[in-house]
C-alpha cells in the first residue's frame, strides 16, 4: 500500500527525511543492518513503513525506515521487525551451510542467543519435582507435578525454563529449520497470538535409566529438545528467554525415538519431509545394533553379524528394521560431506532455489541403484580391505553424484536464478543462461528417472562384456573399474550436450509441464514423443555415447 504521506513529500523534504532515518538507525539499513552510504547508495534507497499499513501501521515518520532497495524488495515479510530477523537468520543459514553443509537447527539459535549453557538437576519426592536454576542466579525451588502415562508408563512434568537450561536433541530430531515454517510462526507469535503445542523434551537423570544400549554422559542432565524446534526458535528470535516445555524423565530412547518418527510418517501428527525420516531411520538403525550387540554379550566394536541376523533377531518389527537398514545407507550417501550434489538438493522440499528436491534423490538414485535386499555377510565384512559390500555401494553412488555434479550443476546452475517459474520467465523473455536452463531441465524427476536409467546400462552392458552377471541393484556393490568410471563420464557428458537441453522453443511443449515416466522413455527411445513430434535427432544410444 502506498504512502499518502511519503508522496506529498518535496525531493528536499525525503532528502531531509533519508538523512534523519540514517542518523536515527546509526547508518545502518533497517533490514540487513549493513552500512548505507548516503552518497554511494543514493538512488537504490526505500523509505517504508515498519509496520505495513494493512497491518494496521501508521502512515507518519514514526513508522518508517530506512532499507537498500534490494533488501526492502526482497523482504520475506509485511513487517519490517520480522524481515530483519529473518535476514539476519539468511546469514546464518548461509553460514551453516557453508560450514557445516546441513541447515541450521534449534542448536545454532540456542548458540546465538546465549542458550545451552548449564545442566538440569532434579529431586523427586511423593510424584513432585523440585528444580532450581541457580547458575543462572535464580535460587528459588520450583516445583511442578508428575503425570504418568498410563499405557507406556512414561513420567513427565511441565516447567518454563531459561534458555541457558534447553538444549537440542539432535539424535531424535535431526531435522534443520525450514524458513517458510519459521516465517509464519514469527509473523503469528509478533501480532500477540499464543502458541498452542507446547515443545516436548526429555531429562536423562542417570545413564542406566536410558533404556537404550546407546549411552551418551554428555546428555545427562540436559533438558534435549526433540520436538517443537520452530516455535521454540521463532519465541527465542522475538527476544524470548523462558520457553515453556514438556519434560520426560528417564524415557526409555528406543520407544521415544520409535514413537518421533511414527508421528512423522505413518501417523502423520507432524510433518517430516523424507530427508528427516531416513535420518532418523538411520539413527534407530544404529540403536538395534547396540541392542543386538548388548543382547549377545558383544563390544561395541564386534560388528561379526549380518542385516539378515538383525532382522531374524527383532522379528516382531522385521520390516521397520529393513527400512532402518536401507535409510541409514541413503542418509550416508546424502550427507556425506564429499558430496558435491547435496548442494543442489532441497531437503526441506519448499524451496525455489536448489534445482534437485530430496524427493526426485529417492525415486530415482535410491530406486534404481540401491540393493533392497538384506545382506547375509557381516556387517564388518571386509571393511578394512575397503570392499565391504554397503560401504562400497555408498562410495561408488556418492562417487556418480559427484560426475553429475560436475558435469551438470557445478559452475553452471545460477542459485540466484532458481527453478521458480523458470520456463514461463523464459517465455516472458527473460535472459536464461543455457547452462542453467539444462540444470534445471535435466533435474526433473520423469527426466532424471530416465537418464539414470541408461546409466544403470552402461553399468550392465561392461558387467555382461567381463562376463559377470549381477542383480541390477547390486551393481554398486562391485568395485567399479576405471574404464567403467570413464564410460559414465563419457555417457553424462554427451547427454548433457544434446540440443533439447538448451531449446527455447520447447519451453511451452515438451517442458511447459509435468509428463510422467513413460513420456521421457518413449522420447528417449525413439527420438520423438507420443505424438511424433521429432526432438531428438535419434534415439538415444549407449554404445555411441560412450565412444563419441
Amino acid at each position: 500500500m502506498s504512502s499518502k504521506y511519503l508522496s506529498s513529500l518535496s525531493d528536499i523534504d525525503r532528502a531531509q527525511l533519508e538523512k534523519r532515518l540514517h542518523q536515527t538507525q546509526k547508518g545502518k539499513c533497517f533490514i540487513c543492518e549493513e552500512e548505507i552510504d548516503l552518497e554511494l547508495h543514493k538512488d537504490t534507497l526505500d523509505i517504508d513503513h515498519i509496520e505495513a499499513l494493512s497491518q494496521g501501521g501508521k502512515d507518519n515518520v514514526e513508522n518508517f525506515a530506512l532499507a537498500h532497495s534490494h533488501c526492502n524488495r526482497s523482504k520475506q515479510a509485511a513487517n519490517l521487525r520480522i524481515a530483519r530477523i529473518l535476514a539476519h537468520f539468511e546469514k546464518t543459514k548461509e553460514k551453516i551451510e557453508r560450514e557445516e553443509q546441513k541447515s541450521p537447527s534449534l542448536r545454532h539459535i540456542l548458540s546465538q542467543h546465549d542458550g545451552s549453557k548449564n545442566d538440569f538437576k532434579i529431586t523427586i519426592e511423593n510424584d513432585v519435582v523440585k528444580y532450581s536454576f541457580s547458575e543462572s542466579g535464580d535460587n528459588k525451588i520450583y516445583q511442578s507435578y508428575i503425570i504418568t502415562d498410563k499405557q507406556s508408563g512414561f513420567r513427565s512434568f511441565f516447567a518454563e525454563i531459561p534458555l541457558e537450561y534447553i538444549f537440542h536433541d539432535e539424535k531424535i530430531n535431526p531435522r534443520g529449520i525450514a524458513q517458510e515454517s519459521l516465517r509464519k510462526l514469527l509473523e503469528e507469535f509478533f501480532r500477540g497470538r499464543p502458541q498452542l503445542q507446547i515443545a516436548l523434551s526429555r531429562l536423562l537423570t542417570k545413564k542406566e535409566n536410558s533404556g537404550s544400549g546407546v549411552y551418551d554422559d554428555s546428555q545427562i542432565n540436559k533438558i534435549l529438545v526433540f520436538d517443537g524446534q520452530h516455535k521454540i526458535a521463532a519465541q527465542i528470535l522475538l527476544g524470548t528467554r523462558k520457553i515453556p516445555v514438556r519434560i520426560f524423565i528417564d524415557p526409555n530412547l528406543d520407544v521415544l525415538l520409535t514413537t518421533n518418527t511414527n508421528a512423522g510418517d505413518q501417523l502423520r501428527q507432524v510433518a517430516f519431509d523424507k530427508s528427516i525420516k531416513r535420518q532418523l531411520g538411520h539413527s534407530l538403525y544404529t540403536d538395534r545394533i547396540s541392542r543386538y550387540q548388548q543382547d549377545h554379550n558383544l563390544g561395541e566394536d564386534d560388528e561379526n553379524f549380518s542385516e539378515r541376523d538383525l532382522v531374524s533377531h527383532f522379528r516382531g518389527e522385521a520390516r521397520e528394521v529393513k527400512r532402518y537398514i536401507l535409510d541409514y545407507v541413503r542418509n550416508s550417501i546424502t550427507q556425506d560431506r564429499d558430496n558435491l550434489l547435496r548442494e543442489y538438493i532441497d531437503f526441506e522440499g519448499k524451496g525455489k532455489k536448489l534445482p534437485i528436491s530430496y524427493s526426485t534423490i529417492d525415486k530415482t538414485f535410491y530406486s534404481l541403484f540401491l540393493c533392497k535386499e538384506l545382506l547375509n555377510t557381516a556387517i564388518n565384512y571386509r571393511a578394512d580391505t575397503g570392499e565391504n559390500p554397503r560401504q562400497l555401494e555408498i562410495q561408488q553412488v556418492v562417487k556418480l553424484m559427484n560426475l553429475i555434479a560436475e558435469e551438470i550443476y557445478k559452475d553452471k546452475y545460477d542459485l540466484e536464478l532458481g527453478v521458480n517459474r523458470i520456463e514461463n520467465r523464459l517465455r516472458d523473455g527473460e535472459n536464461i543462461p543455457e547452462v542453467h536452463l539444462r540444470a534445471v531441465r535435466m533435474s526433473k524427476e520423469e527426466i532424471m528417472y530416465n537418464w539414470l536409467q541408461y546409466i544403470q546400462t552402461v553399468i550392465s552392458q561392461y558387467f555382461a562384456i567381463q562376463g559377470k552377471t549381477i542383480s541390477p541393484d547390486g551393481y554398486f556393490q562391485e568395485p567399479f573399474p576405471e574404464q567403467l568410471w570413464e564410460n559414465i563420464k563419457k555417457f553424462l557428458h554427451n547427454l548433457a550436450g544434446l540440443s533439447l537441453w538448451s531449446n527455447k522453443e520447447l519451453s511451452a511443449t515438451l517442458f511447459g509441464g509435468r509428463q510422467n515416466n513413460d513420456y521421457w522413455e518413449h522420447i528417449f527411445k525413439t527420438g520423438e514423443t507420443i505424438d511424433g513430434k521429432k526432438i531428438l535427432t535419434k534415439e538415444l544410444n549407449v554404445i555411441e555415447m560412450i565412444r563419441g
